[in-house]
C-alpha cells in the first residue's frame, strides 16, 4: 500500500510553479492579504485555486454560490473559470472586506459575473431558497460555528449531482489530534462526522490547503 507524501513548503512551491498560472489580480489579492496579519489565513491556498478552477471547468459548472467572501480570492478564482454566461453569488456580512473584494472583481473585469450580498449568510440563504434559486456548486468557507447550518441549507439550493465544497475541514491537522478539545476544533470534528454519516451525499476529504471536503448530492 502506497503512503501519502508529506507536503512541506519546498514541495508546495514546486507544485505551484508547475501548475496553472494565476491571473495577475489573483496574485494581487494574495499580495494584499500578506499584509493583513493573522487573518490572512482566511484566504484559500494557491493549490485550492487550481483545484477549484479545474473542477468548475471539467464539471461544466455555470452557477455558483459562495458562503464567505473575505477579500475575494476564491470568488475571483471561480468566476475566472466560469463560462461567459456563468454567474456567482457570494455572501458575507463584512462590509469593509466586501468593498475590497468588489474592487478586485472590477480590476479583473469579473464584476458582471459576480454578485455580492452583504448580510448574515443564514438570512441570505433563506432569501435565496424563497426565490427558488438553484446552483451547480456551493462553496463554504465562512465561520466554522455555522458550517452545519450552511451545509444543511445548501441542499435546497442544488439538484442531484450538485456539489458542495467545504474548506478548512482538516483544521491545520488538528482534527486528528484526540487531545485537542478547542471549541472550533471540536466543531470541525463534529461537522466532518456529520457529513460522513449523511446519506444524502457521497463525500471525500482531500488534503490540499487546509483540507477540502467534496460532497456530491445523491
Amino acid at each position: 500500500m502506497g503512503s501519502n507524501l508529506s507536503i512541506n513548503k519546498e514541495i508546495e512551491e514546486y507544485i505551484n510553479n508547475h501548475s496553472l498560472k494565476l491571473n495577475p489580480i489573483q496574485r494581487e489579492i494574495i499580495s494584499y492579504n500578506e499584509n493583513l496579519g493573522a487573518i490572512k489565513r482566511m484566504q484559500i491556498a494557491v493549490s485550492q485555486c487550481h483545484f477549484l478552477h479545474l473542477i468548475i471547468k471539467t464539471s461544466k459548472i455555470k452557477k455558483i454560490l459562495e458562503i464567505g467572501t473575505f477579500t475575494g480570492l476564491s470568488a475571483l478564482t471561480m468566476s475566472l473559470a466560469l463560462p461567459e454566461d456563468g454567474c456567482l453569488i457570494t455572501l458575507d456580512k463584512n462590509e469593509e472586506t466586501n468593498e475590497i473584494a468588489v474592487n478586485f472583481f472590477k480590476k479583473a473585469y469579473q464584476d458582471k459575473k459576480i454578485q455580492t450580498i452583504v448580510k448574515p449568510a443564514i438570512e441570505s440563504l433563506k432569501d435565496l431558497k424563497k426565490k427558488k434559486q438553484k446552483f451547480d456548486l456551493v462553496f463554504i468557507d465562512a465561520d466554522k460555528e455555522n458550517y452545519k447550518n450552511y451545509y444543511d441549507q445548501s441542499f435546497d439550493l442544488i439538484d442531484k449531482n450538485g456539489l458542495i465544497i467545504i474548506d478548512n475541514v482538516l483544521w491545520h491537522g488538528e482534527v486528528a489530534n484526540k487531545n485537542n478539545h478547542d471549541k472550533l476544533t471540536v466543531k470541525i470534528k463534529e461537522f466532518n462526522l456529520y457529513v460522513n454519516n449523511d446519506k444524502k451525499t457521497e463525500n471525500l476529504i482531500i488534503p490540499i490547503g487546509d483540507g477540502f471536503s467534496i460532497c456530491r448530492k445523491l
